[in-house]
């Protein structure tokens, strides 16, 4: 175990900075999520901590030793990769046992360390098989022993469920959240998926063109982003993005009204000209009856039904937009009707117009 610290870590490739300023101290056995699209930097900042890319400027210390120019084995971290890496003709346990050869333990306590790891993994029955006779969440699994019986002070993991199926991922996510709070190693896991980042992760570091966008606690993150960027990425499906106008303490626009409430309606009130609504798909629905007044709506044109077993999601066009929502089965939905959608109350998020930054984020 041992607390991660990063400090003005930049890495540049020529002109391009892949990696740009990024500061994050961690919590002795915290699993944070680097999440962000493809060349944002997350696999990058990985291998860096790794030590496996030099870094441009900047600093990583374990447990408040530097360790910026020390090699891999110094760090004493694991890693599991997107593809296993197993090695083909050696048996489960072979593969597991083998980095305990080459560190030069005695065969007895290399046995004690391999299957007290296969229990917790549950593959003590797949010790004799070679990789070729496993299936690709088995495959999994012994990627990730041959990463903890090391007993590392740092685990590290670049996308590990990439290459298995939907219920699969979900399956092993599972299994690795539980395995990592069990074992209380500081983790740090890449992704591009969102919904594992969300589920998996203590804190959140969301990643953008090398830079880190927020760091925060997944409901945080969820609840309060602090650009449109953010927003946009974190939650499925995603955001709806509305340009609108500021009357009255309304977001205005045609077939649009609004009513923002807390804190974002009091930073809404002393503000006038245009900005950029933010609502969810999963905090609208069909308005039942007649419209109430004072509710927030949302009037278009249904273009488009996915049933979702109990839940239903449409788009429907507004204006030259198209906006999405998703809710509860009941309400009877027919493409080319129109409808009318309100909001829940709190739910509507704002967005500076030219910065894209959230109106209740603080200034840079």
């Amino acid at each position: 175990m041992a607390v991660v610290t990063i400090e003005n870590l930049n890495k540049s490739f020529g002109a391009f900075n892949a990696v740009d300023n990024l500061n994050l101290k961690t919590e002795d056995g915290e699993f944070v999520v680097l999440v962000g699209p493809s060349g944002c930097g997350k696999t990058t900042t990985m291998r860096m901590i790794a030590g496996l890319e030099g870094s441009t400027s900047g600093s990583i210390s374990f447990d408040g030793e530097d360790v910026t120019d020390q090699t891999p084995s110094e760090r004493d971290v694991a890693m599991v990769f997107q593809s296993y890496a197993l090695y083909p003709h050696l048996t489960v346990y072979e593969n597991m046992a083998f980095c305990l050869k080459v560190r030069k333990w005695t065969k007895d306590k290399i046995d004690v360390q391999v299957r007290k790891t296969a229990k917790a993994l549950d593959i003590e029955a797949l010790l004799e098989r070679k990789p070729a006779a496993l299936s690709g969440g088995q495959r999994q699994r012994v990627a990730l022993g041959r990463a903890i019986v090391r007993e590392p002070r740092i685990f590290l993991m670049d996308e590990p469920l990439s290459n298995l199926d939907a219920k699969l991922r979900i399956e092993m996510r599972a299994e690795i959240v539980k395995l990592c709070r069990r074992l209380k190693i500081t983790t740090f896991y890449v992704t591009h998926d969102q919904l594992e980042a969300l589920t998996m992760g203590h804190r959140i570091v969301v990643m953008r063109g090398g830079i880190a966008q927020q760091i925060d606690t997944p409901q945080n993150i969820y609840d309060t982003p602090v650009n449109r960027f953010v927003a946009g990425f974190i939650g499925s499906p995603p955001m709806n993005f509305i340009d609108v106008t500021i009357e009255n303490g309304a977001l205005v626009a045609p077939g649009v009204r609004l009513l923002p409430q807390g804190s974002v309606g009091e930073a809404l009130r002393p503000r006038s000209g245009k900005v950029v609504a933010g609502v969810r798909p999963e905090h609208l629905a069909p308005v039942v009856g007649d419209v109430e007044s004072g509710s927030g709506t949302i009037r278009g044109r249904i273009e488009l039904i996915e049933p979702l077993g109990s839940q239903i999601m449409i788009q429907i066009s507004v204006g030259d937009s198209l906006v999405s929502a998703q809710f509860e089965r009941g309400p009877v939905v027919e493409v080319g009707k129109d409808i009318v959608l309100e909001h829940r109350p709190n739910s509507i998020h704002a967005f500076d117009s030219v910065s894209e930054r959230s109106i209740l984020a603080p200034a840079n």
